[in-house]
């Protein structure tokens, strides 16, 4: 069995920097290494023998169902998304208890093999969230700056790649809805869970495993982290900086 993709495509609110003089109107379109960012995202799920149905989500779909580089991909289509992330995904979860696959278009250093890594820890889950450890990037990558969550036992950040168990899940969709705002702010983020959680991070009494594990219990959700083994699969393309590094271990891979 084959689980269904949901490519998150659309473009934050303000201006994007990234885009000055790219000649391009979306992040999802800005080239990297001769092809849109989207176009190395859905090339990698499209290759995964474990991913079926893919849908690009954005608030302008037409644009980017109009672009070259994805002609030819099969089971691939294209949905306006909502106001915000949360909202978006609701829309388009499956009915049921059936899994979904979600990643967004900066994630352009994905691979087959990380889809597989990821999916198989991700197994016996309700929610489960891609994370590398610190010393996973460091020991590849240590020119790379990410945003690192500090827990007992290790510092954490996120890969941009989530499953989501069905309609279950809504209620955790729901209260994201009204913090995702500040999700660059891992301690706020954190806070909202609530000051047990907060202050056993804080005193990094528990490890990541345990507060997520936490988090999702207050939805009655089994949630875990699946700690990825390529350090590359937390490198998303937010700045100029992520850019060059990619495109040096797109060049690597060759």
């Amino acid at each position: 069995m084959t689980i269904p993709a949901i490519v998150m495509a659309g473009s934050r609110p303000g201006p994007d920097s990234l885009l000055t003089g790219s000649g391009v109107s979306t992040k999802a379109l800005l080239p990297i290494a001769g092809r849109p960012m989207l176009a190395h995202v859905v090339g990698a799920l499209r290759a995964s023998p474990l991913v079926g149905r893919i849908t690009i989500l954005a608030q302008n779909s037409a644009e980017l169902a109009a672009e070259a580089s994805l002609e030819g991909f099969a089971d691939l289509y294209f949905a306006d998304s909502g106001q915000g992330i949360s909202s978006s995904l609701a829309a388009a979860l499956p009915e049921g208890d059936a899994p979904l696959l979600v990643t967004t278009a900066d994630n352009v250093l994905l691979t087959p093999a990380m889809i597989a890594d990821f999916l198989v820890g991700a197994e016996d889950s309700d929610v489960a969230v891609a994370m590398v450890e610190h010393n996973v990037l460091l020991a590849s990558y240590p020119e790379s700056k990410r945003t690192w969550l500090k827990f007992r036992g290790g510092w954490w950040s996120g890969a941009n790649l989530f499953r989501l168990r069905g309609r279950r899940v809504l209620p955790l969709l729901d209260f994201w809805g009204r913090i995702e705002r500040d999700r660059k702010k891992g301690l706020k983020i954190i806070a909202a869970f609530g000051p047990a959680l907060l202050l056993a991070v804080v005193l990094r009494l528990i490890t990541i495993h345990q507060g997520v594990a936490r988090a999702g219990q207050r939805f009655g959700l089994t949630a875990k982290v699946v700690p990825m083994s390529a350090g590359e699969a937390c490198i998303d393309a937010d700045k100029p900086a992520d850019i060059a590094l990619i495109e040096t271990i797109m060049a690597g891979r060759g």
